[in-house]
């Protein structure tokens, strides 16, 4: 779905390319995510690709052709909800999304299925300046899936989203990835990646750091041990062991026996974890 190597850009001005010698590929179906603080690179790599920004060099592929060769056809196969949001704040979520449905000359989903996949539809009627951030993000999202794109581009899908609402977009891009929709995150939200992504880029000043599945990762910088808790008169307390042999550590099955037990935990490390090892910095 997507190709890049070598992929660069300069803005005019800049004392240094934003991204540079970018390699990767995403593969049909799956979420692909692009983790990095801000100012790594992340909007600058996904307007490259949705056709924004011209004057890149390297090689850029989407859905087979280079992205340069894309005309205004490409937004008829993808689907991009910016972070910030973008409508007409006197027109209502459905006079919004009914405008925008009319440029697809009437080949997609209703306003009221994707108002619905957004929690929205309660609020179709309502104008959108008394809309919160919150709402204007998941009306971006609806408008991005009314013409089906058979790739999802999403940057910070869950900013300005309490914890409920950002839950059910997940939730909707699992659904989307079920239908088959590919997606491509940008984010600095760790709990998105850790929930969603099937692979996930590292990006550090304009380069990719590291790039696997977040499984993967988590265990080549973790600690192969199984660490037990104990509630104990002196308080809580912990003990560890190692993750080899561990059915045969005599120890360890004595452990599981004693009274106070609470919790069980493999060490592998968190995403947050492997980010600070591999770069060296946190995500703000």
């Amino acid at each position: 779905m997507i190709n890049v190597k070598g992929l660069s850009f300069n803005y005019p001005g800049a004392a240094g390319p934003a991204i540079s010698e970018l390699e990767f590929d995403v593969r049909d179906g799956e979420i692909f995510g692009f983790l990095g603080p801000s100012g790594a690179g992340k909007s600058t790599t996904q307007n490259v690709l949705i056709g924004l920004l011209r004057g890149w060099r390297g090689h850029a592929e989407v859905l087979g052709r280079s992205v340069d060769r894309w005309g205004s056809d490409l937004y008829r196969t993808v689907g991009v909800s910016f972070e910030a949001p973008n409508h007409y704040l006197k027109l209502t979520a459905r006079e919004n999304l009914e405008y925008f449905r009319r440029l697809y000359g009437g080949d997609a989903e209703s306003t009221d299925s994707v108002l619905d996949w957004v929690d929205l539809g309660d609020h179709a009627d309502k104008r959108v300046s008394a809309f919160s951030k919150g709402m204007k993000n998941r009306l971006n999202l609806a408008r991005s899936l009314l013409h089906r794109p058979r790739l999802w581009f999403l940057d910070e899908p869950t900013a300005g989203l309490d914890p409920v609402n950002a839950k059910r977009v997940r939730e909707l891009v699992s659904r989307r990835r079920d239908e088959g929709v590919t997606t491509f995150i940008t984010t600095h939200d760790m709990q998105t990646v850790e929930a969603l992504c099937d692979r996930v880029a590292f990006l550090v000043d304009g380069r990719i750091a590291i790039l696997d599945a977040p499984d993967a990762l988590r265990r080549r910088y973790g600690r192969r041990e199984v660490e037990l808790t104990f509630n104990t008169d002196g308080g809580p307390t912990k003990q560890s062991f190692p993750l080899d042999g561990l059915a045969q550590n005599a120890a360890f099955l004595a452990a599981l026996a004693r009274p106070g037990l609470e919790t069980v935990h493999s060490l592998e490390a968190s995403l947050e974890d492997v980010f600070v090892a591999v770069t060296g910095r946190g995500l703000t």
